[in-house]
């Protein structure tokens, strides 16, 4: 089962206008704003639009759902989130701030007994002190990685990557210890570590990862907060506030059509040849706004036409032939769909410098396995078991579908417990897009064989259900979530973030972006795309002369750092 299918909390389409159905009744397609996408940074957009007194936009939807990366699913008499699991951090959160105001969070936070079994492949389980002792040397070694940022430190020569930082650290930690199954048996707790790094991040290996920029990433104080009726309970406020009739879902984009005027590049005979002619934005010489020029290679010529007889700034057409109009449009599309799309998506096409951006960041895969069973079986105490898997070297020369066939379920690092009788399970990368590709019945055997060789136990029984994720296929994802990879920088967070005008002298853009891979600081979480969704909306409410702009308080409220102090 894939995170469409399933019972889904998200907002049901019924609740929601549908696009062929928009069309073939002839409703509204001219709008001052258009979100395109109804994740977390659409339905910011669209909420602060709303409670500033700006009620003509639409949200566009390709699903036909809200919530993009967000979805939970009835597992028995248990919800389980597909995607987006915590609130990343209290303080300063606007998550927990929302989260708070709906009484989605229990003030009482009675924590419960964790305690984590490693184990081999023999089936022999490490000592938990040794397992501590790792864990606080591989936690020291990731904050020094960190420093590197926050520090302006120069890395050891040829390192660029944390993975190579932290395998550099180990391995001088590991030199230190001269008993080889003792040194063996720590190598094995590092690697499981960093396999474990790599679903927290969002990569296939942290040599992918970018050595100086790992700090450029702000964590909040508090703690991972789990909300008890899950984190796609934080929809429906969202979705509360806003007209049924404003999302309109099942309607993937096709093409973004926007107006630009720019300068011909210089190679041309006409140089001064203007793209989208306005005789009012000719003599214009505010040319501070450098998004408006065009890309070089780009042909006027070839430009694109559908504007010309338009009297909106943006023009959408959709999958099925339906075209919006738009002053402004917010963009809030994932940046793996960018990746893919990015090139053909808009007309005329986005400028270089935001296409090598978007084409430098990692977006990479991370998918959840839940096992469910009839009745217990793991030790009640118990709440995670670690897989300590012999290290094993792809060769360069074979081929990498015949090795991850051999080894994609090397890379699950552990199982937890969601409840007595539901195991969730993480992969990542390549063996998670592998993973995506085979049949549920022979990934619930293959966990089963995982389970009995680690804990010993020819009897565990097989599980009655097994539902795993499907991100990187999703073809309005095609991912999880992004990360900053080797040679990249938070510029290109920027560089993507940066809205795009039609005119030199234009006062509002008419293009912006919003979504995680958007937030220079908060990548890859829900409440980097929420204030994404807010800035981008708050960019077009903001008034030629000041006035006043209704902001939720999300950062310095007394009550949220009570409620962290009690939390924590």
């Amino acid at each position: 089962m894939s995170e469409e299918n399933g019972k889904s909390t998200a907002a049901s389409a019924s609740s929601s206008s549908d696009c062929a159905a928009t069309a073939a009744a002839g409703k509204k397609r001219k709008y001052k704003v258009i979100i395109i996408g109804a994740g977390m940074a659409g339905l910011s957009s669209a909420n602060h639009l709303i409670k500033n007194g700006c009620s003509d936009f639409a949200i566009l939807e390709a699903r036909n759902r809200v919530g993009g990366r967000i979805i939970g699913i009835e597992m028995g008499s248990q919800k389980v989130e597909l995607g987006a699991n915590w609130i990343h951090g209290v303080l300063g959160n606007p998550m927990f701030e929302l989260a708070m105001q709906h009484g989605l969070i229990s003030i009482i936070n009675i924590p419960k007994p964790h305690k984590v079994v490693a184990a081999t492949e023999d089936g022999k389980q490490v000592p938990f002190q040794v397992l501590q002792e790792i864990y606080e040397a591989y936690v020291c070694f990731l904050r020094r990685c960190e420093e590197y940022f926050l520090c302006q430190y120069l890395p050891p020569p040829d390192i660029h990557s944390v993975g190579e930082h932290i395998n550099l650290e180990a391995e001088l930690y590991l030199n230190n210890i001269d008993d080889y199954k003792e040194k063996h048996l720590r190598k094995l707790i590092f690697e499981c570590l960093l396999k474990r790094e790599t679903c927290i991040t969002g990569c296939h290996t942290m040599d992918e990862i970018d050595l100086l920029e790992l700090g450029s990433y702000t964590e909040l104080q508090g703690g991972n907060i789990v909300l008890p009726s899950g984190y796609s309970s934080i929809l429906k406020p969202l979705c509360d506030t806003l007209p049924k009739e404003n999302i309109i879902l099942s309607c993937p984009v096709k093409t973004i059509h926007w107006k630009r005027k720019g300068r011909v590049p210089s190679g041309n005979n006409n140089s001064d040849a203007i793209l989208e002619e306005d005789e009012d934005d000719i003599d214009s010489d505010d040319s501070d706004k450098t998004v408006t020029e065009v890309p070089i290679g780009d042909n006027p010529s070839t430009s694109d036409n559908s504007l010309k007889h338009c009297t909106s700034n943006v023009q959408i057409e959709c999958e099925n032939g339906t075209i919006f109009e738009a002053d402004h449009v917010i963009c809030s599309i994932p940046l793996g769909v960018l990746k893919k799309h990015g090139q053909t998506m808009f007309a005329p096409s986005l400028p270089q410098y935001k296409l090598e951006s978007i084409d430098s960041l990692l977006y990479g895969t991370v998918d959840k396995i839940f096992l469910e069973y009839d009745r217990p079986f793991l030790n009640a105490k118990v709440s995670e078991i670690m897989f300590l898997w012999e290290h094993v070297d792809s060769d360069p020369n074979a081929d990498e579908e015949e090795y991850l066939k051999a080894n994609w379920y090397k890379k699950i690092y552990s199982f937890s417990k969601v409840s007595d009788t539901l195991l969730l399970g993480w992969i990542s990368g390549r063996e998670a897009e592998y993973m995506e590709n085979i049949s549920h019945e022979v990934v619930a055997e293959k966990c089963t064989e995982i389970l009995r060789r680690f804990l010993k136990d020819p009897f565990i029984p097989k599980p009655k259900r097994c539902v795993c994720t499907s991100w990187s296929k999703q073809p309005y994802s095609c991912g999880s979530y992004t990360a900053i990879a080797v040679g990249a920088s938070q510029d290109d967070i920027d560089n993507i973030a940066q809205p795009l005008y039609s005119s030199p002298h234009q006062s509002k853009p008419s293009v912006l972006f919003a979504g995680e891979h958007t937030h220079s600081n908060f990548y890859s979480t829900v409440h980097g795309a929420y204030l994404s969704g807010r800035t981008a909306a708050q960019i077009l409410l903001t008034p030629d002369s000041p006035q006043e702009i209704v902001m939720e308080s999300d950062t310095s409220d007394l009550s949220s750092w009570i409620q962290g102090i009690a939390l924590e």
